[in-house]
């Protein structure tokens, strides 16, 4: 099996031994150290990500958001952090899977492949999300109701790409904010009711499927 795998990882004896094993198992690795040459990176140019979680200028997290916000490209959490609450956090922003250091090589390239057999799969299931008119295209980041493009602005349409990647159930207004706003630029929880409101008016009448859930945050309504 080849492939073009990032590789972001700071230490520099464990970096380096994973691209070796990557060469050696056939795949083309590129190896970035910094994470601002990470959040620099084009994540649609690779297959697969082993992303590490502590990095130099960045938390890998930040970075896991960021690639999210423009590709479905599987991401593999490298660290050396095993509490659940991580673990949970990493995948519920996104990640594919979860390594804990230290590790054998053959388990990281056993799970390196066994996500990079089941891309189609994934994209086919996953990449379109319907709910009712609306509409949600993941990796094109397009959203259409009854057939009709609607313009977005960046942070309206991470919040309804974070609902709709988890359509029918509900998704409180902590992880809508920590997934799909910059606190920095865009605020917090009162910022994101602003994002909805105007989100729910661009839907026009199918704007009315992002319920309020009382006491938690919203939920994408779909039709069962």
């Amino acid at each position: 099996m080849s492939g073009r795998v990032l590789v972001v990882e700071d230490d520099p004896e464990l970096g380096a031994e994973i691209v070796r094993q990557l060469d050696r198992a056939g795949f083309t690795p590129t190896w970035l150290k910094d994470g601002d040459d990470a959040l620099a990176a084009t994540p649609e140019e690779y297959d697969l990500v082993l992303l590490d979680l502590v990095l130099p200028n960045a938390y890998g997290l930040d970075i896991l958001k960021r690639y999210r916000a423009v590709s479905e490209v599987p991401v593999i959490l490298l660290t050396a952090r095993d509490h659940t609450a991580d673990k949970v956090r990493g995948l519920s922003l996104g990640a594919d899977d979860y390594v804990t250091k230290p590790f054998w090589p053959d388990e990281l390239l056993a799970r390196i492949r066994a996500r990079l057999r089941r891309p189609g799969m994934r994209r086919e299931a996953d990449a379109i999300v319907r709910a009712g008119a609306i509409e949600v295209d993941l990796d094109a980041r397009r959203v259409r109701v009854d057939g009709e493009p609607v313009e977005l602005t960046r942070a309206e349409l991470d919040v309804l790409a974070t609902l709709a990647r988890r359509a029918g159930h509900a998704v409180s207004r902590g992880e809508l904010v920590e997934e799909a706003l910059d606190p920095g630029r865009e605020g917090g929880e009162r910022t994101l009711d602003v994002h909805v409101s105007r989100l729910r008016k661009k839907l026009g009448a199918e704007g009315k499927r992002i319920a309020t859930v009382w006491g938690i945050g919203y939920r994408l309504e779909i039709d069962r």
